[in-house]
């Protein structure tokens, strides 16, 4: 569990302090798979960085599983529970072998050798990678590297996983390679927080955080979220696409449901005019 009280943080710099996060609270249990979405310079990434402590409270607090991520002696603790995702998968990979890299944070732990190898293996296994498990990861595809910086998290055995924006810069294939596995893992039981500019991929979510300067301004389902196409469009935010087409069609006198939110449901209501 994941809960914030009044989290804010300032970047202080030579040219003035910027509030990136404003009075921030939440909780999110564990197992939900929570998407956060919000135009660029929202506070997104800056609070994905406080669930794992790579950046502290300027004001507020921030707990994982009760530890109080401000007090050092949690940090190690609060690492071990949440693992995190970055965009770019090439930034994130280490070593010259696809098993060394998945191995390098439980090396980094001080795990004893066959645990490495028993974690590595099973992490591989369960981003489909097992048959790529000596190449080089140069020499792979951006979905197939970002596959690999997810098992590493995998290995790690951690109940939380962060991503911060982890198809950015994939392909439509590698995006929804990503984004089936990390559904299978949130099937599993792990707390998903998921960060996307895509919004097909965030209405897979359970609950959407939709953020507007340094601020959480709505928190409700996919559904709740995105069918209120109005306040979306006025935050410079995008809609599904099923949802898109499903507004523009009522525009033109088309009764259709107004919760459409899916491509499936979309066909659906065109079958039933």
């Amino acid at each position: 569990m994941i809960h914030a009280e009044h989290l804010r943080h300032v970047y202080k710099s030579s040219s003035g302090d910027k509030v990136a996060l404003d009075d921030v609270s939440f909780t999110i249990k564990a197992g939900e798979f929570v998407a956060i979405i919000g135009t660029n310079g929202s506070g997104k990434s800056t609070l994905a960085k406080h669930f794992n402590a790579l950046l502290l409270p300027t004001d507020g607090k921030i707990f994982v599983n009760g530890l109080d991520t401000a007090q050092e002696e949690n940090l190690w603790h609060v690492r071990e529970k949440v693992g995190m995702v970055f965009q770019n998968p090439d930034s994130e990979i280490v070593a010259a072998i696809v098993e060394d890299d998945v191995a390098f944070g439980l090396e980094n732990l001080g795990i004893a050798p066959d645990k490495i190898r028993e974690r590595v293996d099973l992490a591989l296994d369960a981003v489909n990678m097992t048959d790529y498990k000596k190449f080089a990861p140069s020499k792979l595809s951006g979905g197939q590297k970002q596959r690999i910086a997810i098992a590493g998290v995998i290995a790690m055995q951690t109940k939380i996983i962060v991503l911060d924006e982890p198809t950015a810069m994939l392909d439509p294939q590698g995006r929804r390679e990503v984004l089936e596995l990390v559904k299978r893992l949130h099937a599993q039981g792990k707390t998903i927080i998921y960060i996307t500019h895509f919004m097909e991929e965030a209405a897979n979510a359970q609950r959407v955080f939709v953020m507007e300067s340094g601020r959480i301004i709505r928190d409700g389902t996919p559904r709740e979220i995105f069918t209120d196409v109005k306040e979306m469009k006025r935050l410079g935010l995008d809609v599904p696409v099923a949802v898109e087409i499903a507004e523009r069609l009522r525009r033109k006198g088309f009764k259709l449901p107004q919760k459409i939110l899916t491509p499936e449901e979309l066909a659906d209501a065109l079958k039933n005019l």
